[in-house]
């Protein structure tokens, strides 16, 4: 004999609860008024008898509802303006990978109302601060921005700031009185990372060199974070008196100007930027080894050196994935209306040659 099954005593012995999405018309059914008077409770439009409101606000918290966001944009053909304000990318693999990221996001979105307009500087404060004005007079939803010059960049947000439009920023994180969101890796712990790969297996004396490549440019917000960690990873293990320390810093113009001297008893380097290539050149050509060299991302140069054992580390920021992310936060925040986390640290990835693999291998 087939015995039946109580689901009903079955769902309240597990204590399930069983709400649907409801629409508009079944609340009203349910409230007895209109679909106009549901619609104008929930957007706060127009006079509704308190009696209605407090009947339809009961059904919507026992059912559930959960307006169709999307639709309702595609409907009204809505448009969201994202602002990208980036260093000029032509020649520059770390910012190129930026746009690739940006331009997928574009692409993806682009089909719910997402239009992107650019505004790219050179590097260098003069460029910027004309940038800036534009940036201030363009209307738009939301921006996403690369902070490169620390100071011109806090005047920058903090004048932004009136506009009130949401911000998320890339590569370098610049907090100021106003929190905006942030896409990015955690510079300060990278380079307390890279202060802990210098310090691996090693027990005898070590001569660091902390060595700066700037363009024609002071350091950088990120640059400056990532120094401090590094000494920090020191500070924090005094127990490694081994190690002595010194920096030099060179600009592009400089570059040709390398000589010997400068490497003279080095036995690690740090390169606190993606421009350890530069280094790994010189040491090659004047056959300098058994020095370790720590870097940043995966250029084509730096990878490389990096294959043939003249650097050791590199730091991979996910340049793509950060462009990617940036204008999906936009999305999310504005396009969806969902609360999204203030901040997305991309995870500090370590890469050598043996487990180092091209895209698409």
């Amino acid at each position: 004999m087939t015995k039946k099954i109580n689901f009903t005593r079955l769902r309240n012995h597990f204590n399930l609860k069983t709400k649907y999405i409801i629409t508009i018309k079944k609340i009203a059914e349910l409230a007895n008024v209109s679909p106009g008077t549901v619609d104008r409770i929930i957007h706060n439009r127009g006079q509704v008898a308190q009696e209605n409101v407090d009947k339809v606000n009961a059904i919507i918290e026992k059912y559930g509802y959960k307006r169709n966001i999307l639709a309702s944009n595609l409907a009204l053909n809505k448009k969201f303006r994202f602002a990208v304000f980036l260093p000029k990318y032509e020649n520059l693999e770390y910012w190129k990978s930026q746009i690739t990221g940006i331009e997928r996001a574009a692409l993806e979105f682009g089909k719910f109302g997402v239009v992107l307009d650019y505004f790219f500087y050179d590097f260098n404060t003069t460029s910027f601060k004309e940038s800036v004005e534009k940036v201030l007079d363009y209307e738009c939803d939301g921006l996403l921005f690369a902070p490169i010059f620390y100071e011109e960049s806090v005047r920058f947000l903090n004048e932004y700031e009136k506009k009130n439009i949401p911000v998320v920023m890339i590569d370098s994180n610049i907090k100021i009185s106003q929190e905006h969101a942030y896409v990015g890796q955690d510079a300060f712990q990278s380079g307390y990372l890279a202060g802990r790969l210098i310090s691996f297996a090693v027990k005898n004396e070590r001569q660091v060199l902390i060595f700066k490549i700037a363009r024609e440019i002071e350091s950088t917000s990120v640059y400056l974070q990532r120094i401090d960690g590094f000494y920090s990873f020191f500070k924090d293990h005094d127990e490694l008196t081994n190690f002595k320390f010194s920096e030099v810093t060179i600009k592009d113009s400089g570059i040709d100007q390398l000589h010997m001297d400068t490497f003279s008893g080095i036995n690690s380097i740090f390169v606190p930027n993606s421009r350890a290539y530069i280094v790994a050149g010189f040491l090659e050509k004047n056959n300098i080894k058994g020095v370790r060299i720590i870097g940043y991302d995966l250029l084509k140069e730096n990878i490389e050196y990096l294959n043939k054992g003249i650097i050791d580390f590199l730091i991979n920021q996910r340049p793509e994935e950060q462009g990617y992310m940036g204008i999906n936060y936009l999305y999310k925040k504005l396009v969806l209306q969902e609360t999204v986390e203030s901040t997305h640290y991309i995870p500090l990835e370590i890469i050598l040659k043996e487990n180092y693999f091209p895209a698409g291998k």
